[in-house]
């Protein structure tokens, strides 16, 4: 059974970065679409962005394009979402996902605050 543990999130002040990180474990990581999604309090689950398996494709939301980027280290069985110029607006639990056809893991969700 796959497993993906988020991490890096916390409390950032408006225009900081942080750099969340996804640990997968337990199927064949390479194959996958690895995408990130984030959920604000009282509103939907919303797509941040995709990367393919072989991490030279990627997608965002008109929300975070040219703040955020995605990228993987296969060898490793880990993805990355840096983002940048972190606004208000970006508070949310931010979930890894990775997808291959019908298979679908998710993490647990991470915190992530921006907040003066």
């Amino acid at each position: 059974q796959g497993h993906l543990v988020e991490s890096g999130g916390g409390l950032v002040q408006p225009g900081g970065s942080l750099r969340l990180s996804c640990i997968a474990s337990g199927f064949l990581f390479n194959t996958y679409d690895v995408r990130w999604y984030r959920q604000a309090p009282g509103e939907e689950r919303e797509f941040v962005g995709r990367i393919n398996p072989d991490g030279d494709i990627t997608t965002y939301a008109d929300s975070v394009k040219g703040r955020f980027s995605m990228s993987r280290d296969n060898a490793k069985y880990a993805a990355y979402l840096q983002m940048n110029r972190l606004q208000p607006e970006d508070t949310a639990v931010y979930y890894c996902n990775a997808y291959l056809a019908r298979i679908d893991y998710w993490g647990q969700g991470i915190q992530v605050t921006v907040s003066s």
